[in-house]
């Protein structure tokens, strides 16, 4: 099938959950593809590899959902509209501050570790109330949502790992705090956004069932 036809498929499944397009090593030529046959939203893994690439691409809204190095939050800041992958306290603060510095109020997720895997990054789901508190102050930075990458196990095995997150994003969506507005539910890729739409997601993050099996 062609991205054009993956592309209403998936929005045919998906219904009103939004979709982000996740475009790690495909060509501008073939995101564009995707951005006129409907795609809104472009997820990239890499700082670098969007900088290469972003000038020749659709007006369309931009998430890094990539882990996040220190020495590329500036360039991060400038060049997307949400940063997904936000991973630890010291982050979030570099982040308000590179922000501050270019007069820009930063959309982050809270990336969370819901199967509590030592080699993944993300907060530990009993962590996140105190991170919150600790934000208080910041100015530069609207925490919008929340982000999860589940272990690697079949699609329906998610389904617990889902149902967690599900249960703290009703939780922090209570939080009356001023940089505080949690909308978001990200969560579900290629394999498993069926489940996560099940289980509650409110965006989805697909790139393999739209462009096909990629370069690593």
């Amino acid at each position: 099938m062609t991205v054009d036809e993956n592309i209403k498929r998936i929005f045919n499944e998906i219904g009103r959950t939004t979709l982000v397009c996740v475009t790690k090593t495909i060509d501008p030529e073939r995101i564009n593809e995707s951005i006129r046959a409907g795609a809104t939203i472009i997820g990239e893994n890499r700082v670098q590899e969007f900088e290469d690439k972003c000038a020749e691409i659709l007006p369309c809204e931009r998430h890094l959902i990539g882990n996040l190095q220190t020495n590329k939050v500036k360039k991060a800041v400038q060049l997307f509209d949400v940063i997904q992958s936000v991973d630890s306290l010291k982050l979030i603060q570099d982040i308000d501050r590179k922000a501050e510095a270019i007069e820009k109020v930063q959309k982050v997720f809270l990336q969370v570790n819901i199967g509590n895997e030592p080699q993944k990054f993300g907060f530990g789901s009993d962590e996140i109330g105190k991170v919150i508190t600790q934000i208080h102050s910041l100015r530069n930075v609207q925490v919008k949502g929340l982000m999860c990458i589940p272990p690697f196990v079949s699609p329906e095995q998610t389904r617990s790992y889902f149902k967690k997150m599900k249960a703290l994003f009703d939780e922090l969506k209570q939080v009356d705090q001023d940089n505080i507005d949690i909308q978001e539910l990200s969560m579900g890729m290629s394999n498993d956004y069926r489940v996560a739409i099940e289980e509650g997601a409110t965006m989805v993050r697909v790139g393999s069932a739209i462009f096909g099996n990629r370069k690593s």
